[in-house]
């Protein structure tokens, strides 16, 4: 699967058409979304979607699903934000990202019925409600098996949310992030996400905070869902790497050994074991046959670009790694992370993040990590700019240099090779996405 793509004219013009609705903002709520899809026939209710929602953890999450229905011969359709490289990452199927051909077409047909709402005087879909109203028409089109559907923000009143009767919705990590729309509590957070369970539909979480916990489980209830929780599975860990791990899991009382994985991290383990989860509980509501050697295989080659991953060779000086951390509980797991694998390394670490997130509950994880940086700007308005983000790091010791442009910043990083062991970027998902290409050409 290429990642690094050049636009077709009218792709371009489709995504111009799309980034129009910028100006509508992000609006929760599902009003909009019901008169668009029932406008083009309500294609999602034809779907079999598993829904994903949660503060981390819910794309690698989406796709070890998506790889193991792959790999028994599904024609599955995987749906997720944001992009990194290219926007036609958000809309894949069967391992490719839609074409700019698809994309110019189909963002056409759902913009006619936009307008068709607008003349009517209804309020305008915002870009990713509009968005995701072209994933959904896509995959009922192309005859998608199944849908991965990852929440964009929330759940109760994301536009993922039009879909009424998932197969099943799993529930990652809850932690603190975008307090300002989904509440300053994990119980606030967890109601929020907890939003995409519905009437008998079965609900997998690998949540660990007890005040989450307790407000999941008690929607699921009142859903009359069943509730799985995968805390307390027992696994052990054989081998871990660079390039995955190796492990053992007792599901109630079926041992799965020697599973691999090529995502990095313990984190990644219970991310796999979610979706294990989540695939034995449709298998045993036969929703799925899944072959055992098709779910070992597709778990391996499950990869999620941007997390935890490894640009260089194996072997290769410096290792060059990026991170989408870019909250309070992401750092903490990418610090674990380094320490895990990378200990008493020589460290550098290039950062830049947006100023409206929790900045020092994020730099304190960063500053364990090394106590040297390069500071820099992704190219968002939000950013937290270079010279903020250099002050906030030397207030904690940190040595750093502030260099506006990421790619300025990548250059620097490289020029100074020789002097580290492992060169990490992390901060933002908009910093990795800007220089990812950049950089896999640079240590190619």
């Amino acid at each position: 699967m290429t990642n690094k793509k050049t636009y077709a004219d009218g792709a371009a013009g489709a995504i111009g058409k799309i980034r129009a609705f910028e100006k509508f903002g992000s609006i929760l709520g599902l009003e909009r979304m019901n008169e668009l899809m029932a406008l083009l026939g309500n294609p999602q209710d034809k779907l079999k979607v598993l829904h994903v929602a949660g503060t981390n953890g819910k794309g690698s999450v989406c796709r070890y699903l998506y790889s193991v229905l792959q790999e028994n011969g599904y024609r599955t359709g995987l749906y997720t934000s944001p992009f990194l490289e290219v926007f036609n990452e958000r809309i894949e199927l069967d391992g490719a990202y839609i074409s700019d051909e698809d994309l110019t077409e189909y963002t056409d047909r759902v913009l006619k019925q936009v307008q068709r709402m607008v003349d009517a005087g209804k309020q305008s879909p915002t870009e990713f409600e509009l968005i995701t109203a072209i994933a959904l028409l896509y995959f009922y089109e192309k005859g998608a098996d199944y849908v991965v559907l990852e929440v964009g923000l929330g759940g109760r009143g994301d536009s993922t949310n039009v879909c009424k009767a998932p197969l099943i919705s799993v529930i990652t990590s809850i932690s603190y992030d975008h307090t300002d729309r989904l509440g300053d509590t994990l119980a606030k957070i967890a109601w929020e996400k907890s939003g995409i369970i519905k009437d008998g539909c079965p609900v997998v979480t690998s949540a660990k905070a007890p005040e989450a916990l307790e407000v999941i489980e008690r929607t699921a209830a009142e859903h009359h869902a069943l509730f799985f929780e995968t805390r307390r599975i027992p696994y052990k860990i054989k081998e871990q790497g660079l390039d995955g791990s190796c492990f053992d899991v007792d599901f109630q009382g079926v041992l799965f050994e020697d599973l691999r994985i090529s995502m990095v991290g313990v984190h990644q383990i219970e991310n796999a074991i979610a979706a294990l989860a989540a695939v034995n509980l449709l298998e045993e509501r036969g929703e799925v046959r899944i072959q055992k050697d098709k779910l070992y295989s597709g778990l391996q080659k499950a990869k999620q670009i941007g997390r935890f991953e490894v640009l260089t060779a194996p072997d290769a000086k410096p290792v060059v790694l990026i991170d989408g951390a870019h909250n309070p509980d992401g750092a903490k797991v990418l610090r674990d992370a380094m320490k895990t694998f990378c200990p008493s390394q020589r460290i550098l670490m290039v950062t830049g993040m947006l100023a409206d997130k929790d900045t020092t509950g994020i730099l304190r994880s960063f500053r364990d990590i090394t106590t040297d940086f390069i500071a820099t700007e992704p190219a968002n308005p939000r950013s937290m700019t270079k010279e903020a983000l250099k002050d906030a790091l030397q207030a904690q010791g940190a040595r750093c240099l502030a260099l506006l442009e990421p790619e300025a910043a990548v250059e620097e990083a490289l020029r100074r090779k020789e002097d580290y062991d492992v060169i990490l970027f992390a901060g933002s998902l908009y910093l990795i996405g800007q220089i990812r290409g950049m950089l896999r050409e640079a240590v190619r």
